[in-house]
């Protein structure tokens, strides 16, 4: 029997994009024909999303008619309510063999693995996800080893299936770990490090192919299942931005769009005080931001970049103005660092060109990184150079290791490099705009979150 797949990963809800990919695949799609996403299909940057609980992704994999998903990290990045949220209402089943919540329960909506009937054919798919090993806490999660999972779900289903497919979202690297030690896969569709294949490669039998991400490309494999085995007979990525965008794509994102709009603008509060913001002068912003992370997380000091945030706030905030002034799903975190690292830090946020630089990163959704905004320390500077550096009242010792309360953003060193220089990182579930919705309608506050932290003196900086 002859059988056509058509797949997709790591779309990371790039929806234009999406929506001629939708068209090519309609075009592709016959009587014979399979639809796969190996995950990070769901990106909750997007207001869509964001408004719907992830419902609107669900929309449009009903629509095209993907036959299964496999659950990458983005789909657990709002938190495991939101991805069981989406799995229990979704006709599209939602796969993962690796993926538990943090006490070792199932993830409702969740399964290890189905068989789908394809014109009388046996067809079994499984998947995993990654291990974000230190925010796995902080997600809900717990992760079991893949391969270990891979093999009991074979194990489990031996005998009752024709042909068996993996949707891959650990990584092109563990495809090639899998395809020696496990040979009972026909095919694997890789995902997760947004590799581009121009054409399926075949090891020990075994057809994997990765189809890039964003929605740039779609995968296409054609087989021929006979009872010796799985021949490919064709396999390639076509570009999709040549194709026409689905109008019915485009139907579903409006209409959800309009309902996230309407249920996120709802105000939740007044603000008292304006809230503004600038990318390289200390703000009440993003003072307010590293006074929540340093009160949450118990620190010694809270450190902040106000690259994290796009805008101030000024009459009242609502999730979407939390969204549009917020949008990086950064998580709190909290590490151990030595004196002499902050202080290298502090001292490059006075260089208006490394606050000025891109701030690219992974979770990152600004433009610039940002000035260093500080909590529980007071900074003395000429405005070229640092004089003191006071951790409460005491000053700044080099070799000291200090708790710090900051995104995972900076614990990377992402921006300044010298902060990832630490240990013992925690993270933290929910996102740095929710710092600011939890903080922003306290009084006491407010009225910190104005206070300058950087001091500057009239000493002209040496030569």
């Amino acid at each position: 029997m002859k059988l056509k797949i058509l797949h997709t990963n790591d779309l990371h809800s790039h929806f234009e994009a999406f929506s001629r990919a939708a068209t090519l695949m309609k075009e592709l799609k016959d009587e014979n024909t399979l639809i796969f996403d190996g995950g990070d299909f769901a990106d909750f940057k997007s207001i869509e999303l964001q408004g719907t609980k992830g419902i609107a992704a669900i929309e449009l994999l009903e629509y095209v008619g993907y036959d299964a998903l496999t659950v990458g990290n983005n789909e657990m990045f709002n938190g495991i309510d939101t991805l069981e949220h989406m799995a229990t209402n979704s006709s599209v089943p939602f796969i993962s063999n690796n993926l538990l919540r943090k006490e070792g329960a199932k993830v409702k909506g969740v399964v290890s693995s189905v068989i789908l009937n394809k014109n009388g054919l046996r067809i079994l798919v499984t998947g995993s996800s990654p291990d974000l090993e230190d925010f796995n806490d902080g997600l809900g999660i717990h992760i079991t080893p893949y391969k270990e999972a891979i093999k009991e779900e074979i194990d489990r289903n031996k005998g009752n299936y024709d042909l068996s497919i993996l949707l891959n979202h650990v990584g092109t690297f563990a495809d090639d770990e899998i395809v020696h030690e496990i040979k009972e896969f026909d095919v694997i569709l890789s995902a997760h490090d947004h590799k581009l294949y121009s054409e399926a490669k075949v090891v020990h039998n075994t057809i994997m192919n990765s189809a890039g991400c964003f929605g740039e490309h779609i995968g296409v494999l054609e087989i021929e299942v006979k009872s010796e085995g799985v021949k490919l007979i064709r396999s390639t990525t076509i570009p999709t931005k040549n194709s026409s965008q689905d109008e019915s794509i485009l139907s579903i994102l409006k209409r959800n769009k309009e309902r996230a709009i309407e249920m996120l603008s709802e105000p939740l509060y007044p603000l008292e005080q304006p809230l503004w913001h600038d990318v390289l002068e200390e703000n009440p912003i993003t003072n307010l931001i590293a006074d929540g992370v340093k009160d949450i997380l118990k620190c010694d000091i809270g450190l902040m970049n106000s690259g994290i945030i796009n805008a101030g706030a000024f009459h009242y905030l609502s999730n979407k103005k939390l969204i549009e002034i917020c949008p990086s799903p950064l998580n709190p975190t909290s590490f151990e660092i030595q004196g002499k690292f902050l202080r290298e830090a502090l001292e490059q946020s006075l260089d208006a060109q490394i606050c000025l630089a891109d701030g690219k990163g992974p979770g990152f959704r600004g433009k610039y990184v940002g000035s260093l905004h500080v909590s529980g320390a007071e900074i003395i500077h000429n405005g070229k150079q640092i004089s003191e550096i006071l951790i409460g009242e005491t000053p700044l010792e080099d070799e000291k290791w200090y708790t710090v309360a900051t995104s995972d953003y900076l614990q990377r060193g992402s921006g300044y490099e010298s902060l990832k220089n630490n240990q013992n990182e925690q993270y933290r579930p929910g996102y740095i705009r929710d710092v600011i919705r939890q903080y922003a309608n306290k009084p006491a506050f407010i009225q910190q979150a104005m206070r300058p932290r950087w001091k500057q003196t009239t000493e002209r900086a040496l030569v």
